[in-house]
């Protein structure tokens, strides 16, 4: 029966290899996302009908224009709502839209926490 083997005579070469796909001239593509306060104050609603039994799953997408936050009832292929983030739109009708299954704008505007009062009528707005 033999042991493990003796550490004197084990050989460990680490080797560093480049990334095989690396191209250093390529710029990296930002990409649009929420930051934490719109995260809180998205999920602070969410958590709310989650609770009550009207939602049941998220999604988020981070695109290389917008950021989504997608509100399913249940599992479908369609989401009951989306939370839109478009910062191209920050100077015009405003960033934050919440639109329906149907594609439908619900609300639209620059505060993100008066927006979202579409979706929660009942939601104190907190500053």
């Amino acid at each position: 029966m033999q042991g493990p083997p003796d550490d004197s005579r084990t050989n460990l070469a680490l080797v560093h290899v480049g990334e095989p796909n690396a191209q250093p001239n390529r710029p990296v593509q930002p990409i649009i996302a929420f930051d934490r306060k719109e995260l809180m104050q998205i999920l602070a609603v969410y958590g709310r009908k989650v609770g009550t039994g009207e939602w049941r799953d998220y999604a988020m997408d981070f695109l290389k224009d917008r950021a989504l936050f997608s509100i399913y009832a249940r599992v479908s292929e369609r989401p009951l709502f989306v939370v839109e983030k478009n910062p191209k739109l920050r100077n015009k009708q405003g960033q934050y839209m919440v639109t329906n299954q149907q594609g439908r704008v619900l609300k639209r505007g620059h505060d993100l926490a008066q927006v979202l009062r579409v979706l929660d009528p009942d939601l104190m707005v907190v500053g």
